[in-house]
């Protein structure tokens, strides 16, 4: 099984081989072990209850109450994965519709139940705290309650908390409803190319984006958003919706605002994100620079949305099969050490991966690690798309990290945030791209593999950067008393574009609608994370293959630190500064260079 099956048509899960799929028994090894299990957390309800009252009475007392609540949270996290993974692999199956819901439901119970916890330590006096923290029996609790504590401006009372965390079920419903929709129900059909009709789907759709055939791109890409077109009301109700809750949610914790809110927990400042958007928006004229190469290069009067992909090194046929794809991610990844590379390919080829499309599965890729079993891998890999090999060291790199973090930390203070998690991801990426360039055996190869490095850059600084900025826009209008409604992020989404690709590219009547079609704006004032994450992979990539075993265990410490402390002071440990913008200027001056070496194999 690769790119396509037999008559180009998308497999049903049931037909999918099993060697394809991840093995998800280390976390459950049948569906009667995930009952019993939901049904002893269902049990340990009453337990929570058990501690009300009595946190603050001694170290002891609060030690075993952190304890039992350890425990509920390894086993919710547990279930939890599980029930996800499954619904995942197939959305469109309704017991996985089911066991999530149900695992929703629990854990809603869970959250209300111990709704009480955060604003009774918080009101343990000042004096009586730091003294419970000064003890060894609280040791692997510090870094946790640590963090806890700095919440107490934004703790509501026992009655409000528990108010707000009997919503958790339903506060999912406009991203569920947007999963469904966008994953499952729409039907994008089948596209005509030379090689015959072919399947369209959110999967298949970046394949199309690279066909040589222009009029394969256009016809894809059209038939693509039209679809989207006709549901473009009930997507932008579905934007509109999650966005008023985020202003909920940060209201009613007293932030300033949504943006407020969303940073807060990782301690980073607005002016980080301020400084993304500014550093990048005055170093434009590179990204249009390079529109204009690219327009050069393919030959044709103005360069459009649907032109923005395809690699400029034209006949190049890249394909690998999932095994030689990972026979290139490891090697790459040797400067890292033998056990971080025997231990990703022993995951990448026994059980982590779920490798292909098949019909209901989550579009794109993402690694879900967990503090039990392993730390799967969801791909939708096609062979033809270089990118997908890029992929593999990218959620590896995820992935070796959860590995790391969980052998180095507690439960209660493992999960890294995801401002180092895109650092760990594009890390790979770069010493991947570094290898193939070293291995590359002709100009074509090589500007095949800088085009790849200048795309990727992209995709993960400047375009992330939009998204960012399209958030921030988004939201502000609805604080300042706007409305959302689908001609106003039409507006503002095309005004973005104009201002991104530059006056040169020419956008379609639908490009706008891209802005309603994007996942991750339902987790609001993350996607910045990405692109600060790119640039300091791009520096600490550098330290790695210029440096020597220093700089590799200072990269190693890294994965390590798990939630130990802030992103921004993990990243200055290993090497970069990401409270200033000098690493995401670097990162883009490295854009320059790799486009001037395009220009010059071009």
């Amino acid at each position: 099984m690769g790119t396509n099956t037999e008559e180009n048509a998308i497999p049903q899960r049931g037909e999918v081989e099993d060697r394809f799929k991840w093995n998800l028994s280390r976390l459950f090894a049948d569906e009667g072990e995930w009952e019993k299990s939901l049904a002893e957390l269902e049990g340990l309800l009453p337990g929570i209850e058990s501690f009300k009252g009595s946190l603050g009475q001694s170290a002891e007392r609060l030690r075993s109450g952190l304890d039992y609540m350890t425990r509920v949270g390894i086993l919710d996290e547990r279930l939890g994965s599980y029930a996800h993974l499954r619904l995942s692999e197939d959305a469109g199956d309704s017991r996985n519709q089911e066991r999530f819901a149900r695992y929703l439901a629990l854990a809603a119970r869970v959250e209300a139940a111990a709704s009480y916890q955060a604003p009774e330590i918080q009101a343990i006096p000042e004096a009586v705290i730091e003294g419970f923290l000064a003890e060894e029996i609280l040791r692997e609790h510090v870094i946790s309650l640590r963090k806890l504590l700095r919440f107490k401006p934004h703790i509501l009372s026992e009655r409000e908390e528990r108010l707000l965390a009997l919503q958790t079920e339903a506060n999912q419903t406009a991203s569920k409803a947007f999963s469904a929709l966008t994953d499952v129900d729409l039907d994008f059909g089948q596209v005509e190319t030379p090689e015959g009709m072919q399947p369209l789907s959110q999967s298949t759709y970046s394949s199309f984006l690279i066909h040589p055939d222009r009029a394969v791109r256009q016809r894809a890409y059209s038939q693509f958003y039209g679809r989207f077109a006709s549901h473009r009301n009930t997507l932008a109700s579905l934007y509109s919706g999650s966005v008023q809750l985020d202003i909920y949610r940060a209201r009613i914790r007293n932030y300033p605002s949504a943006r407020a809110a969303a940073l807060f927990p990782d301690r980073v400042p607005e002016e980080v994100y301020d400084n993304l958007v500014a550093t990048v928006g005055k170093n434009l004229d590179a990204l249009h620079a390079y529109y204009e190469l690219r327009r050069r290069t393919l030959g044709v009067d103005r360069l459009r949305l649907f032109d923005v992909y395809v690699p400029l090194v034209a006949n190049l046929k890249v394909s690998h099969t999932y095994e030689e794809a990972v026979e290139l991610v490891i090697p790459a990844l040797a400067p890292l050490g033998e056990e971080y590379c025997a231990t990703l390919r022993s995951g990448l080829t026994g059980g982590w991966v779920d490798r292909y499309e098949n019909k209901g599965k989550r579009s794109g890729a993402f690694s879900a690690g967990s503090f039990t079993g392993d730390p799967y891998i969801l791909l939708n890999y096609k062979d033809d798309v270089l990118r997908d090999v890029f992929t593999i060291a990218h959620e590896g790199g995820h992935s070796m990290h959860s590995w790391y973090s969980v052998r180095s930390n507690p439960f209660q203070h493992y999960g890294y945030t995801i401002f180092e998690a895109e650092v760990a991801s594009t890390f790979n990426e770069e010493l991947l791209a570094a290898y193939l360039l070293g291995r590359a055996e002709s100009d074509a190869m090589r500007a095949y593999l800088i085009g790849k490095q200048v795309d990727d850059i992209i995709a993960t600084i400047f375009r992330q950067t939009m998204f960012a900025e399209f958030e921030q826009l988004t939201h502000a209008r609805v604080e300042s008393g706007g409305a959302l409604t689908v001609d106003s992020l039409r507006s503002e989404y095309g005004k973005l574009l104009r201002k991104y690709f530059g006056p040169e590219v020419a956008l379609e009547e639908t490009s706008d609608l891209e802005g309603l079609r994007i996942p991750h704006f339902y987790r609001a004032f993350y996607v910045y994370k990405y692109a600060t994450g790119m640039a300091a992979s791009i520096a600490l990539s550098r330290r790695v293959l210029e440096g020597g075993e220093g700089e590799r265990e200072a990269y190693l410490t890294f994965l390590k630190s798990g939630g130990s402390c802030y992103p921004l002071e993990s990243l200055a440990l290993a090497g970069v500064d990401m409270a200033n913008p000098e690493p995401i200027q670097a990162a883009i001056d490295h854009f320059r260079e790799l486009v001037r070496q395009l220009e010059r194999l071009s």
